[in-house]
Protein backbone atom coordinates (compact mmCIF):
# COMPACT_ATOMS: atom_id res chain seq x y z
CA UNK A 1 0.00 0.00 0.00
CA UNK A 2 2.78 2.50 0.78
CA UNK A 3 5.96 3.41 2.60
CA UNK A 4 6.00 4.94 6.06
CA UNK A 5 8.64 6.60 8.22
CA UNK A 6 8.87 8.09 11.68
CA UNK A 7 11.64 10.10 13.35
CA UNK A 8 11.94 11.14 16.97
CA UNK A 9 14.60 13.56 18.20
CA UNK A 10 16.81 16.31 16.80
CA UNK A 11 16.35 17.43 13.15
CA UNK A 12 13.57 14.88 12.67
CA UNK A 13 11.63 17.04 10.21
CA UNK A 14 14.48 17.70 7.78
CA UNK A 15 15.64 14.09 7.82
CA UNK A 16 12.09 12.85 7.16
CA UNK A 17 12.24 14.44 3.70
CA UNK A 18 15.31 12.37 2.86
CA UNK A 19 13.62 9.19 4.06
CA UNK A 20 10.46 9.77 2.03
CA UNK A 21 12.52 10.38 -1.11
CA UNK A 22 14.29 7.06 -0.50
CA UNK A 23 10.86 5.39 -0.24
CA UNK A 24 9.37 7.02 -3.37
CA UNK A 25 8.96 3.69 -5.19
CA UNK A 26 6.68 2.42 -2.43
CA UNK A 27 4.13 5.18 -2.99
CA UNK A 28 4.06 7.15 -6.26
CA UNK A 29 0.60 8.66 -5.61
CA UNK A 30 1.43 11.38 -3.10
CA UNK A 31 3.29 12.15 0.12
CA UNK A 32 2.21 13.41 3.50
CA UNK A 33 3.98 14.44 6.67
CA UNK A 34 3.28 15.51 10.24
CA UNK A 35 5.95 17.53 12.03
CA UNK A 36 5.41 19.01 15.50
CA UNK A 37 1.69 19.55 15.04
CA UNK A 38 1.74 20.71 11.39
CA UNK A 39 0.55 18.69 8.36
CA UNK A 40 2.02 18.76 4.85
CA UNK A 41 0.66 17.02 1.73
CA UNK A 42 1.80 17.01 -1.88
CA UNK A 43 3.13 14.96 -4.81
CA UNK A 44 5.46 12.11 -3.96
CA UNK A 45 8.95 13.36 -3.20
CA UNK A 46 8.00 17.04 -3.41
CA UNK A 47 6.93 17.97 0.11
CA UNK A 48 9.37 19.85 2.31
CA UNK A 49 8.10 19.98 5.90
CA UNK A 50 9.48 22.20 8.63
CA UNK A 51 12.11 20.92 11.01
CA UNK A 52 10.99 19.52 14.33
CA UNK A 53 11.37 16.77 16.91
CA UNK A 54 8.40 14.50 16.06
CA UNK A 55 8.00 13.63 12.37
CA UNK A 56 5.78 11.02 10.69
CA UNK A 57 5.45 10.54 6.94
CA UNK A 58 3.90 8.37 4.26
CA UNK A 59 4.18 7.80 0.51
CA UNK A 60 0.84 6.55 -0.84
CA UNK A 61 0.29 3.63 -3.22
CA UNK A 62 -3.37 3.93 -4.17
CA UNK A 63 -4.92 0.56 -5.00
CA UNK A 64 -8.69 0.71 -4.43
CA UNK A 65 -10.74 3.79 -5.29
CA UNK A 66 -9.75 7.23 -4.04
CA UNK A 67 -7.53 6.26 -1.13
CA UNK A 68 -6.73 8.98 1.37
CA UNK A 69 -3.32 10.53 1.80
CA UNK A 70 -1.84 10.14 5.25
CA UNK A 71 -1.03 11.06 7.99
CA UNK A 72 -4.52 10.54 9.40
CA UNK A 73 -5.30 12.70 12.41
CA UNK A 74 -8.02 13.23 14.97
CA UNK A 75 -8.14 15.43 18.07
CA UNK A 76 -5.86 13.10 20.01
CA UNK A 77 -3.59 11.17 17.65
CA UNK A 78 -1.73 11.10 14.35
CA UNK A 79 -1.23 7.88 12.33
CA UNK A 80 0.75 6.64 9.33
CA UNK A 81 0.03 3.11 8.17
CA UNK A 82 1.09 0.69 5.47
CA UNK A 83 -1.28 -2.14 4.69
CA UNK A 84 -4.84 -3.35 4.49
CA UNK A 85 -7.41 -3.78 7.28
CA UNK A 86 -9.73 -6.44 5.88
CA UNK A 87 -12.47 -6.20 8.50
CA UNK A 88 -12.64 -2.40 8.63
CA UNK A 89 -16.23 -2.20 7.31
CA UNK A 90 -17.52 -4.46 10.07
CA UNK A 91 -15.55 -2.53 12.67
CA UNK A 92 -16.90 0.82 11.45
CA UNK A 93 -20.48 -0.41 11.97
CA UNK A 94 -19.74 -1.14 15.62
CA UNK A 95 -17.76 1.98 16.50
CA UNK A 96 -19.18 5.26 17.78
CA UNK A 97 -16.68 7.52 16.03
CA UNK A 98 -16.89 10.49 13.68
CA UNK A 99 -15.10 9.04 10.66
CA UNK A 100 -13.60 11.73 8.44
CA UNK A 101 -12.35 9.53 5.56
CA UNK A 102 -13.08 6.23 3.80
CA UNK A 103 -9.62 4.92 4.67
CA UNK A 104 -9.60 1.43 6.17
CA UNK A 105 -6.76 2.54 8.46
CA UNK A 106 -8.89 5.15 10.22
CA UNK A 107 -10.47 2.35 12.27
CA UNK A 108 -7.18 2.19 14.20
CA UNK A 109 -7.82 5.72 15.47
CA UNK A 110 -11.45 4.84 16.16
CA UNK A 111 -10.57 1.73 18.17
CA UNK A 112 -8.02 3.66 20.21
CA UNK A 113 -10.64 6.33 20.91
CA UNK A 114 -12.64 3.72 22.86
CA UNK A 115 -9.69 2.82 25.09
CA UNK A 116 -8.53 4.31 28.36
CA UNK A 117 -4.80 4.41 29.01
CA UNK A 118 -1.54 5.01 27.19
CA UNK A 119 -0.58 3.50 23.84
CA UNK A 120 1.51 0.70 25.32
CA UNK A 121 -1.42 -0.58 27.41
CA UNK A 122 -4.23 -0.09 24.88
CA UNK A 123 -2.68 -1.16 21.57
CA UNK A 124 -2.68 -4.92 22.36
CA UNK A 125 -6.49 -4.87 22.72
CA UNK A 126 -6.85 -2.76 19.58
CA UNK A 127 -4.66 -5.12 17.58
CA UNK A 128 -6.66 -8.14 18.74
CA UNK A 129 -9.72 -6.72 16.93
CA UNK A 130 -7.98 -6.05 13.61
CA UNK A 131 -7.81 -8.54 10.75
CA UNK A 132 -5.22 -7.40 8.25
CA UNK A 133 -1.67 -7.09 7.00
CA UNK A 134 -0.25 -3.82 8.27
CA UNK A 135 2.50 -1.80 9.86
CA UNK A 136 1.84 1.55 11.48
CA UNK A 137 3.34 4.34 13.61
CA UNK A 138 1.13 6.37 15.92
CA UNK A 139 1.71 9.40 18.15
CA UNK A 140 -0.69 10.80 20.75
CA UNK A 141 1.08 13.98 21.80
CA UNK A 142 2.88 12.29 24.66
CA UNK A 143 3.91 8.82 23.51
CA UNK A 144 4.54 7.05 20.22
CA UNK A 145 4.37 3.41 19.19
CA UNK A 146 5.14 1.28 16.12
CA UNK A 147 3.47 -2.05 15.40
CA UNK A 148 3.32 -4.61 12.57
CA UNK A 149 0.81 -7.40 11.89
CA UNK A 150 1.15 -10.68 13.82
CA UNK A 151 2.83 -12.56 10.95
CA UNK A 152 5.02 -9.69 9.78
CA UNK A 153 3.65 -9.48 6.24
CA UNK A 154 4.30 -5.74 6.19
CA UNK A 155 7.87 -4.70 7.00
CA UNK A 156 9.06 -2.36 9.71
CA UNK A 157 12.65 -1.53 10.68
CA UNK A 158 14.13 0.66 13.39
CA UNK A 159 17.39 2.03 14.72
CA UNK A 160 19.15 4.81 16.61
CA UNK A 161 21.66 7.27 15.20
CA UNK A 162 25.14 6.59 16.65
CA UNK A 163 25.92 10.27 17.35
CA UNK A 164 22.71 12.28 17.19
CA UNK A 165 19.69 12.21 19.44
CA UNK A 166 17.61 10.60 16.70
CA UNK A 167 15.55 7.39 16.57
CA UNK A 168 13.95 6.18 13.35
CA UNK A 169 11.34 3.71 12.11
CA UNK A 170 10.71 2.92 8.42
CA UNK A 171 9.33 0.46 5.88
CA UNK A 172 12.80 -0.23 4.49
CA UNK A 173 16.32 -0.36 5.90
CA UNK A 174 17.60 1.92 3.16
CA UNK A 175 15.54 4.85 4.42
CA UNK A 176 17.29 4.60 7.78
CA UNK A 177 20.73 4.07 6.22
CA UNK A 178 20.11 7.21 4.17
CA UNK A 179 20.07 9.42 7.29
CA UNK A 180 23.03 7.78 9.00
CA UNK A 181 21.31 5.09 11.07
CA UNK A 182 23.43 2.05 10.18
CA UNK A 183 22.60 -0.44 12.95
CA UNK A 184 19.11 -1.29 11.71
CA UNK A 185 16.92 -4.05 13.17
CA UNK A 186 13.74 -5.68 11.95
CA UNK A 187 10.81 -5.32 14.35
CA UNK A 188 9.79 -8.78 15.54
CA UNK A 189 5.97 -9.06 15.10
CA UNK A 190 5.77 -10.41 18.66
CA UNK A 191 6.76 -6.97 19.93
CA UNK A 192 5.83 -3.33 19.52
CA UNK A 193 8.06 -0.31 19.86
CA UNK A 194 6.87 2.05 22.57
CA UNK A 195 9.00 5.19 22.96
CA UNK A 196 12.06 3.24 21.73
CA UNK A 197 11.41 0.30 24.09
CA UNK A 198 10.40 -3.17 22.89
CA UNK A 199 7.17 -4.33 24.53
CA UNK A 200 5.90 -7.91 24.21
CA UNK A 201 2.57 -8.34 22.39
CA UNK A 202 0.05 -11.16 22.99
CA UNK A 203 0.72 -14.05 20.62
CA UNK A 204 -2.00 -14.46 17.97
CA UNK A 205 -0.34 -17.34 16.11
CA UNK A 206 -1.36 -20.37 18.10
CA UNK A 207 1.12 -23.06 19.03
CA UNK A 208 0.68 -26.55 17.52
CA UNK A 209 -2.12 -28.49 19.14
CA UNK A 210 -0.51 -30.74 21.71
CA UNK A 211 -3.49 -33.11 21.58
CA UNK A 212 -2.62 -34.52 18.18
CA UNK A 213 -3.63 -38.06 19.15
CA UNK A 214 -7.01 -36.80 20.33
CA UNK A 215 -7.48 -34.87 17.10
CA UNK A 216 -6.80 -37.97 15.03
CA UNK A 217 -9.65 -39.71 16.78
CA UNK A 218 -12.11 -36.83 16.99
CA UNK A 219 -11.62 -34.74 13.85
CA UNK A 220 -11.99 -36.55 10.56
CA UNK A 221 -9.66 -35.80 7.68
CA UNK A 222 -12.55 -34.79 5.44
CA UNK A 223 -13.86 -32.26 7.95
CA UNK A 224 -10.49 -30.57 8.33
CA UNK A 225 -10.02 -30.55 4.57
CA UNK A 226 -13.38 -28.78 4.05
CA UNK A 227 -12.59 -26.26 6.78
CA UNK A 228 -9.15 -25.55 5.29
CA UNK A 229 -10.65 -25.05 1.83
CA UNK A 230 -13.27 -22.64 3.18
CA UNK A 231 -10.66 -20.61 5.06
CA UNK A 232 -8.47 -20.38 1.95
CA UNK A 233 -11.38 -19.18 -0.16
CA UNK A 234 -12.28 -16.59 2.47
CA UNK A 235 -8.65 -15.46 2.69
CA UNK A 236 -8.37 -14.91 -1.06
CA UNK A 237 -11.76 -13.19 -1.14
CA UNK A 238 -10.60 -10.66 1.48
CA UNK A 239 -7.40 -9.94 -0.42
CA UNK A 240 -9.03 -9.29 -3.80
CA UNK A 241 -12.03 -7.28 -2.53
CA UNK A 242 -12.50 -4.11 -4.58
CA UNK A 243 -9.95 -5.08 -7.23
CA UNK A 244 -10.88 -5.08 -10.92
CA UNK A 245 -7.90 -7.28 -11.73
CA UNK A 246 -5.34 -9.27 -9.77
CA UNK A 247 -2.15 -11.11 -10.69
CA UNK A 248 -0.52 -14.22 -9.27
CA UNK A 249 3.16 -15.15 -9.19
CA UNK A 250 2.60 -18.49 -10.85
CA UNK A 251 4.97 -21.45 -10.80
CA UNK A 252 2.57 -24.08 -12.09
CA UNK A 253 2.77 -25.72 -8.66
CA UNK A 254 -0.07 -26.64 -6.34
CA UNK A 255 0.13 -23.54 -4.09
CA UNK A 256 -0.18 -20.87 -6.77
CA UNK A 257 -2.63 -22.92 -8.85
CA UNK A 258 -5.01 -23.19 -5.87
CA UNK A 259 -4.97 -19.39 -5.66
CA UNK A 260 -5.63 -19.11 -9.39
CA UNK A 261 -8.54 -21.54 -9.21
CA UNK A 262 -10.11 -19.70 -6.26
CA UNK A 263 -9.79 -16.36 -8.09
CA UNK A 264 -11.45 -17.82 -11.17
CA UNK A 265 -14.29 -19.20 -9.04
CA UNK A 266 -14.74 -15.77 -7.43
CA UNK A 267 -15.03 -14.14 -10.83
CA UNK A 268 -12.16 -11.65 -10.57
CA UNK A 269 -10.20 -10.77 -13.70
CA UNK A 270 -6.97 -12.71 -13.41
CA UNK A 271 -3.47 -12.70 -14.88
CA UNK A 272 -0.71 -15.14 -13.95
CA UNK A 273 3.02 -14.46 -14.22
CA UNK A 274 5.71 -17.11 -14.62
CA UNK A 275 9.47 -16.61 -14.62
CA UNK A 276 11.93 -19.23 -15.84
CA UNK A 277 14.57 -20.17 -18.33
CA UNK A 278 13.40 -22.00 -21.42
CA UNK A 279 12.83 -25.68 -20.63
CA UNK A 280 12.58 -25.11 -16.86
CA UNK A 281 9.91 -27.06 -14.92
CA UNK A 282 8.04 -23.90 -13.91
CA UNK A 283 7.66 -22.68 -17.48
CA UNK A 284 6.56 -26.10 -18.74
CA UNK A 285 4.01 -26.73 -15.98
CA UNK A 286 2.70 -23.16 -16.10
CA UNK A 287 2.10 -23.28 -19.82
CA UNK A 288 0.31 -26.60 -19.57
CA UNK A 289 -1.80 -25.44 -16.60
CA UNK A 290 -2.66 -22.17 -18.34
CA UNK A 291 -3.81 -24.05 -21.42
CA UNK A 292 -5.98 -26.49 -19.47
CA UNK A 293 -7.43 -23.85 -17.11
CA UNK A 294 -7.65 -21.09 -19.75
CA UNK A 295 -5.48 -18.73 -17.71
CA UNK A 296 -4.06 -15.52 -19.21
CA UNK A 297 -0.36 -16.34 -18.76
CA UNK A 298 2.53 -13.89 -19.02
CA UNK A 299 5.96 -15.49 -19.12
CA UNK A 300 9.35 -13.90 -18.59
CA UNK A 301 12.11 -16.01 -20.08
CA UNK A 302 15.32 -15.93 -18.07
CA UNK A 303 18.75 -15.87 -19.67
CA UNK A 304 22.26 -15.32 -18.32
CA UNK A 305 22.10 -11.71 -19.52
CA UNK A 306 18.75 -11.17 -17.76
CA UNK A 307 20.05 -12.61 -14.49
CA UNK A 308 23.11 -10.38 -14.76
CA UNK A 309 20.89 -7.32 -15.36
CA UNK A 310 18.68 -8.05 -12.36
CA UNK A 311 21.30 -9.17 -9.85
CA UNK A 312 22.44 -5.68 -8.73
CA UNK A 313 18.85 -4.43 -8.74
CA UNK A 314 17.65 -7.25 -6.49
CA UNK A 315 20.67 -6.89 -4.22
CA UNK A 316 19.94 -3.20 -3.80
CA UNK A 317 16.31 -4.00 -2.97
CA UNK A 318 16.98 -6.69 -0.35
CA UNK A 319 20.02 -4.88 1.07
CA UNK A 320 22.10 -7.93 1.95
CA UNK A 321 24.54 -10.35 0.34
CA UNK A 322 22.60 -13.62 0.56
CA UNK A 323 22.74 -15.93 -2.45
CA UNK A 324 19.61 -17.87 -1.51
CA UNK A 325 17.55 -14.70 -1.00
CA UNK A 326 19.00 -13.30 -4.22
CA UNK A 327 17.88 -16.32 -6.25
CA UNK A 328 14.39 -16.53 -4.76
CA UNK A 329 13.92 -12.76 -4.78
CA UNK A 330 14.81 -12.53 -8.45
CA UNK A 331 11.74 -14.57 -9.40
CA UNK A 332 9.40 -12.17 -7.61
CA UNK A 333 11.36 -9.16 -8.89
CA UNK A 334 10.98 -10.19 -12.53
CA UNK A 335 7.32 -11.20 -12.17
CA UNK A 336 6.37 -7.92 -10.50
CA UNK A 337 8.31 -5.95 -13.10
CA UNK A 338 6.18 -7.43 -15.90
CA UNK A 339 2.99 -7.07 -13.83
CA UNK A 340 3.76 -3.39 -13.20
CA UNK A 341 4.27 -2.81 -16.91
CA UNK A 342 0.79 -4.30 -17.41
CA UNK A 343 -0.69 -1.82 -14.93
CA UNK A 344 -1.16 -4.22 -12.00
CA UNK A 345 -0.65 -3.05 -8.43
CA UNK A 346 -1.48 -6.27 -6.54
CA UNK A 347 0.02 -9.73 -6.89
CA UNK A 348 -0.86 -12.83 -4.87
CA UNK A 349 1.80 -15.31 -3.82
CA UNK A 350 1.75 -18.84 -2.44
CA UNK A 351 4.30 -17.87 0.20
CA UNK A 352 3.84 -19.76 3.48
CA UNK A 353 2.16 -22.91 2.17
CA UNK A 354 5.31 -25.03 2.45
CA UNK A 355 5.99 -23.94 6.03
CA UNK A 356 2.38 -24.64 7.06
CA UNK A 357 1.94 -28.01 5.36
CA UNK A 358 5.43 -29.54 5.33
CA UNK A 359 6.28 -28.91 1.68
CA UNK A 360 10.06 -28.66 1.75
CA UNK A 361 12.16 -31.79 1.40
CA UNK A 362 13.97 -31.04 4.65
CA UNK A 363 10.69 -31.60 6.48
CA UNK A 364 10.54 -35.20 5.29
CA UNK A 365 13.98 -35.82 6.78
CA UNK A 366 12.89 -34.19 10.03
CA UNK A 367 9.70 -36.26 10.03
CA UNK A 368 11.77 -39.44 9.83
CA UNK A 369 13.82 -38.28 12.82
CA UNK A 370 11.25 -36.38 14.92
CA UNK A 371 7.80 -37.69 13.98
CA UNK A 372 4.96 -35.54 15.34
CA UNK A 373 7.45 -33.09 16.85
CA UNK A 374 7.90 -31.77 13.29
CA UNK A 375 4.77 -29.69 13.90
CA UNK A 376 6.77 -27.56 16.35
CA UNK A 377 9.41 -26.93 13.68
CA UNK A 378 6.74 -25.85 11.19
CA UNK A 379 5.39 -23.40 13.78
CA UNK A 380 8.84 -21.94 14.35
CA UNK A 381 9.38 -21.51 10.62
CA UNK A 382 6.07 -19.66 10.33
CA UNK A 383 7.09 -17.43 13.24
CA UNK A 384 10.39 -16.68 11.48
CA UNK A 385 8.97 -16.22 7.98
CA UNK A 386 8.83 -12.43 8.32
CA UNK A 387 12.61 -12.01 8.17
CA UNK A 388 13.41 -15.16 6.18
CA UNK A 389 11.03 -14.58 3.25
CA UNK A 390 8.43 -11.84 3.63
CA UNK A 391 10.72 -8.82 3.94
CA UNK A 392 12.66 -9.98 0.88
CA UNK A 393 9.51 -10.46 -1.20
CA UNK A 394 8.03 -7.13 -0.13
CA UNK A 395 11.25 -5.31 -1.02
CA UNK A 396 11.60 -6.75 -4.54
CA UNK A 397 7.96 -6.29 -5.55
CA UNK A 398 7.57 -2.80 -4.06
CA UNK A 399 10.53 -1.65 -6.18
CA UNK A 400 7.93 -1.74 -8.97
CA UNK A 401 5.14 -0.27 -6.77
CA UNK A 402 3.41 -3.66 -6.69
CA UNK A 403 1.92 -4.90 -3.41
CA UNK A 404 2.33 -8.60 -2.64
CA UNK A 405 -0.49 -10.34 -0.74
CA UNK A 406 -0.12 -13.78 0.83
CA UNK A 407 -3.44 -15.63 1.38
CA UNK A 408 -1.81 -18.68 2.99
CA UNK A 409 -0.58 -16.46 5.83
CA UNK A 410 -4.05 -15.39 6.92
CA UNK A 411 -4.42 -16.03 10.68
CA UNK A 412 -7.37 -18.37 10.17
CA UNK A 413 -5.39 -20.46 7.69
CA UNK A 414 -2.31 -20.50 9.91
CA UNK A 415 -4.20 -21.50 13.02
CA UNK A 416 -6.11 -24.34 11.40
CA UNK A 417 -2.82 -25.55 9.91
CA UNK A 418 -1.42 -25.69 13.44
CA UNK A 419 -4.40 -27.88 14.40
CA UNK A 420 -4.03 -30.27 11.46
CA UNK A 421 -2.07 -33.36 12.59
CA UNK A 422 1.29 -33.86 10.94
CA UNK A 423 0.12 -37.22 9.54
CA UNK A 424 -2.44 -35.30 7.46
CA UNK A 425 0.43 -33.35 5.92
CA UNK A 426 3.08 -36.06 5.52
CA UNK A 427 1.65 -39.57 5.34
CA UNK A 428 4.77 -41.55 6.16
CA UNK A 429 8.56 -41.53 5.78
CA UNK A 430 8.22 -42.44 2.09
CA UNK A 431 5.91 -39.53 1.25
CA UNK A 432 7.94 -37.62 -1.35
CA UNK A 433 5.08 -35.31 -2.33
CA UNK A 434 4.08 -34.12 1.17
CA UNK A 435 1.39 -31.44 1.75
CA UNK A 436 -1.23 -34.22 1.47
CA UNK A 437 -4.26 -32.33 2.78
CA UNK A 438 -3.48 -29.24 0.68
CA UNK A 439 -3.13 -31.35 -2.46
CA UNK A 440 -6.53 -32.90 -1.74
CA UNK A 441 -7.99 -29.41 -1.31
CA UNK A 442 -6.59 -28.64 -4.76
CA UNK A 443 -8.38 -31.65 -6.26
CA UNK A 444 -11.65 -30.59 -4.61
CA UNK A 445 -11.23 -27.19 -6.27
CA UNK A 446 -10.78 -28.97 -9.64
CA UNK A 447 -7.11 -28.14 -9.96
CA UNK A 448 -5.74 -30.50 -12.67
CA UNK A 449 -4.30 -33.64 -11.11
CA UNK A 450 -0.93 -33.25 -12.85
CA UNK A 451 -0.57 -29.98 -10.92
CA UNK A 452 -2.07 -31.20 -7.64
CA UNK A 453 0.42 -34.10 -7.62
CA UNK A 454 3.40 -32.17 -8.96
CA UNK A 455 6.48 -32.61 -6.71
CA UNK A 456 7.74 -29.53 -4.87
CA UNK A 457 10.37 -27.40 -6.59
CA UNK A 458 11.65 -24.28 -4.81
CA UNK A 459 11.27 -21.12 -6.90
CA UNK A 460 14.97 -20.64 -7.59
CA UNK A 461 15.29 -24.24 -8.81
CA UNK A 462 11.97 -24.62 -10.64
CA UNK A 463 12.68 -21.42 -12.59
CA UNK A 464 16.28 -22.36 -13.36
CA UNK A 465 17.51 -19.05 -11.91
CA UNK A 466 19.74 -20.63 -9.27
CA UNK A 467 21.68 -22.58 -11.88
CA UNK A 468 22.26 -19.49 -14.03
CA UNK A 469 23.11 -17.34 -11.04
CA UNK A 470 25.54 -19.67 -9.28
CA UNK A 471 27.09 -21.54 -12.20
CA UNK A 472 27.28 -18.65 -14.65
CA UNK A 473 26.85 -15.11 -13.31
CA UNK A 474 28.58 -15.42 -9.93
CA UNK A 475 31.51 -17.34 -11.38
CA UNK A 476 32.86 -13.97 -12.52
CA UNK A 477 34.80 -12.87 -9.43
CA UNK A 478 35.40 -9.35 -10.72
CA UNK A 479 31.65 -8.92 -11.18
CA UNK A 480 31.00 -10.33 -7.66
CA UNK A 481 33.49 -7.90 -6.12
CA UNK A 482 31.78 -5.00 -7.88
CA UNK A 483 28.39 -6.16 -6.57
CA UNK A 484 29.62 -6.43 -3.01
CA UNK A 485 31.26 -3.01 -3.20
CA UNK A 486 28.06 -1.43 -4.49
CA UNK A 487 26.07 -3.02 -1.66
CA UNK A 488 28.51 -1.68 0.92
CA UNK A 489 28.21 1.74 -0.71
CA UNK A 490 24.41 1.64 -0.31
CA UNK A 491 24.77 0.89 3.40
CA UNK A 492 27.49 3.47 3.97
Amino acid sequence: MCGIAGLFGDVAGSKLTEMLKELEHRGPDGSGAYVDGQLFYGPTGEINPINGNIALGQNLLSIVGSEVQQPLVDEKRVLVSNGEIYNYKNLKKKLDYDFQTDSDCEVILALLDEEQGNLASTLPHVISQIDGDYAFIIYDGADWAAVRDPVGVKPLFFGKHPQKNLFGVASERKALWKIGIKDVKSLNPDFMLSNQELVRMPDRIQTPNSKAAFLLNSLHYHGMKVQLKNFLVESVKKRIAGLDKVGIIFSGGVDSTILAKICLNLGVKLEVYTVGKEGSPDLEFSRKAAEVMELPLYTHTVTVEEVKRCTPLVLEAIGEWNIMKLGVGMTAYMASEVASQNGLRVLLSGQGADELFGGYHRYLKMFKEKGNVLQDYLWRDVKDIYHVNLERDDAVTMVHSVELRVPYLDLQVINIAMDIPISYKIKNVEDRLRKCILRDVALELDVPEFIARRPKKAAQYGSGIHQLLVKKVLKDQIYVNELQSSLNFIKN
